[in-house]
């Protein structure tokens, strides 16, 4: 009796800072207040929002999308050229294996006292654009001009420069509806300005609408979009997307003078694009101008004469644009049909008796739902409450707070959890390949200076970690495992990393070639197979029975 009453009082102490764990079916999809002020056609909206996510030619080489970095399940899938270190030199061009991981390696997983058998500073990131300067635009052409410039030594071998990387790893788009703020370090406001991640109307210039007595600059504020303001960030980065001093009206006159996703299959069952599908299977057969103007008010794009600097009104407003399109689209890739949620839903043979039995650590000795509760498996959501739960940011040990302060004091966002199967390495340093790396990790409660009450050490037998494990998989949508709708997607070709001895083609003589591989388009339907997980790919069994190997060839048209 008295093991009963002090297991039941621990319980009650855990859970007093979580929200309890259900359906993500029982949350409504948060939407910005005041759209209507802007938007005639949410479903054109969507669809301009899929379009401009997945399009190869929005990013400045002509071949990079924000799909590029969250194609599989969401978020980032390869394996090579995706180290960088911003404090100490590294290896370039390296090819992930899972001798690498963890990147802190200690005698005993568990102790995290331990002797440091391995510590490693590096970050799994994403491949962004080689470093050049932008020079312009020549209409009908997805890439645009640019000059070579130096960056650090190590992102250029044999003399050859290579795409840099980013400096955090890639997190998964699927669910991020649900979550106030954007970002590991929460800088995608949930005020969207039309212009700037911040939030702050000062950074934004405002957008040009039509009135009775001409044009005029509005300001624009809406709450919540912290996915608009999240979208507009990645796009004009000359590490992720852009030249260096790209604008946004220029980067709209070369979309407008283009056909979406020309270079891509689009499948003709697509839920959203199948029925804008071009006569030849790539692209689509509406102009972006065609998109902006069905989903837009008129006030935003009419005006029949050009603006200061030669720019229409619809290309001078393209940030708006751009930003409230992705808000939308992402908005739509809600994962909330897992075995999980089922069981949920009363249906109690949804989970084996194992992940049952995970469901139970995972909220009672684990503590796990302290940080990942509620149905988003997050206290960065809207229901937990974020902005006044502390739990919402927390100092995750992950490593020293000097290297990556993060928000504040080493603080980072809980990251939901839902198909975390899929969206491996983890953490915002990618310094854990698998799910019994990452639960080893807490198990250990951290690795640096996380004894601070936000993460605190547990024990579990093998079984019990098993178990674990089994629950986290039951978070995976089958939807996400195959690709269907609503997370269905056109074809995307992604650079897998260079060949250092091989130098690019005109005009970037000193620029390594690239190798790529295939993203397969998928209608509504899906794939046959399912996606592989990291341990996969980097164990070199991701080849066969998986939607994509990382290995296909792409058909479309590359530079």
């Amino acid at each position: 009796m008295k093991a009963f009453t002090v297991s039941f009082l621990f319980l009650l102490c855990t859970q007093a800072h979580a929200q309890p764990l259900r359906s993500l079916k029982t949350v409504p999809v948060p939407k910005p207040a005041g759209l209507e002020n802007y938007v005639r056609d949410n479903s054109a909206l969507i669809a301009l929002g899929k379009a401009l996510f997945w399009d190869m030619q929005a990013g400045s080489d002509g071949v990079t999308a924000c799909a590029s970095c969250h194609f599989h399940a969401g978020a980032d899938h390869r394996a090579q050229n995706q180290l960088t270190d911003p404090l100490r030199p590294f290896p370039p061009n390296l090819v992930l294996d899972m001798v690498y991981f963890p990147f802190r390696w200690l005698s005993n997983p568990e102790d995290r006292g331990s002797t440091v058998l391995r510590d490693l500073s590096m970050r799994v990131g994403s491949m962004g654009l080689y470093r050049r300067k932008f020079l312009g635009i020549e209409p009908g052409q997805a890439a645009e001009l640019g000059e070579e410039l130096q960056d650090r030594p190590e992102f250029t071998v044999n003399g050859l420069h290579l795409r840099r990387v980013t400096q955090r790893n890639s997190p998964s788009v699927i669910n991020s509806v649900f979550f106030v703020s954007q970002f590991w370090d929460g800088r995608a406001n949930r005020v969207f300005n039309g212009f700037t991640p911040s939030g702050n109307t000062i950074d934004a210039p405002g957008a040009w609408a039509t009135t009775s007595a001409g044009l005029e600059r509005r300001p624009v504020r809406l709450d919540p979009a912290s996915l608009a303001s999240q979208a507009v960030g990645p796009i004009m980065d000359h590490l992720e997307m852009s030249y260096e001093g790209r604008t946004w009206p220029q980067l709209a006159r070369k979309l407008f003078s283009l056909r979406p996703l020309a270079l891509q299959t689009v499948a003709a069952g697509d839920s959203v694009l199948g029925a804008l599908v071009h006569s030849s299977g790539r692209g689509l057969r509406e102009g972006y101008l065609d998109l902006v103007q069905r989903a837009f008010l008129p006030a935003y794009w009419e005006w029949p004469q050009t603006l200061d600097g030669g720019f229409t009104q619809a290309e001078s407003n393209f940030s708006l644009f751009w930003g409230l399109a992705l808000h939308a689209y992402q908005s739509t890739l809600v994962s909330g049909d897992s075995p999980f949620d089922r069981f949920q839903e009363g249906d109690t043979s949804a989970l084996t008796p194992d992940q049952q039995e995970g469901m139970r650590f995972f909220q009672t000795t684990g503590r796990c739902t302290t940080c990942h509760g509620g149905p988003e498996f997050s206290a960065a959501s809207f229901t937990a409450g974020a902005g006044r739960n502390n739990r919402a940011f927390t100092r995750t040990g992950v490593r020293p707070v000097e290297e990556d302060p993060g928000l504040a004091n080493g603080n980072f966002k809980s990251s939901g959890l839902r198909n975390i199967e899929l969206t491996g390495p983890y953490f915002h340093n990618g310094g854990q390949a698998t799910l019994e790396q990452v639960i080893a990790f807490y198990e250990r409660g951290g690795d640096f200076g996380a004894n601070n009450g936000a993460i605190r050490s547990f024990r579990a037998t093998p079984a019990q970690r098993a178990a674990l494990v089994a629950f986290l998989k039951s978070l995976t949508d089958d939807r996400v495992r195959y690709d269907r709708a609503p997370f269905d997607h056109p074809e995307l070709c992604v650079p897998t990393g260079h060949i250092e001895t091989a130098i690019a083609v005109a005009p970037y003589p000193n620029s390594a070639r690239e190798r790529w591989a295939a993203i397969p388009a998928a209608g509504a339907q899906g794939h046959l197979s399912p996606l592989g997980t990291f341990e996969d790919l980097i164990n070199g069994s991701n080849a066969s029975g998986r939607a994509h190997s990382m290995m296909e060839a792409c058909t479309a048209p590359l530079p």
